[in-house]
């Protein structure tokens, strides 16, 4: 599912305009990652939440070449399932 869909089915589910419901779906993934990069934890209860993972930097190599390449210290999101969707998943429901 991608944006344009969940804006389709707000508009079926929740009586929306195309208009609005976008502007919902904008707006909600806007805050999200606002949050992110402030460094915040996003949790949703019953799905999962998200969170920043920092990792160091390393010394790598380049697998062309083999040169030693430096990698630099990085911030990544990281998802984390929650239990009620992950019991769902695995059920096939």
């Amino acid at each position: 599912m991608n944006k344009a869909e969940l804006t389709q089915e707000l508009v079926k589910q929740g009586h929306l305009t195309q208009k609005v419901a976008k502007i919902v779906v904008d707006t909600i993934f806007e805050e999200m990652k606002q949050a992110l990069v402030n460094g915040e934890r996003i949790e949703i209860r019953g799905f999962g939440s998200f969170s920043i993972r920092e990792y160091n930097g390393y010394e790598g190599r380049n697998p062309k070449t083999g040169e030693k390449v430096k990698v630099a210290p990085k911030r990544l999101p990281f998802f984390k399932v929650g239990k009620e969707l992950r019991d769902r998943i695995n059920q096939g429901k």
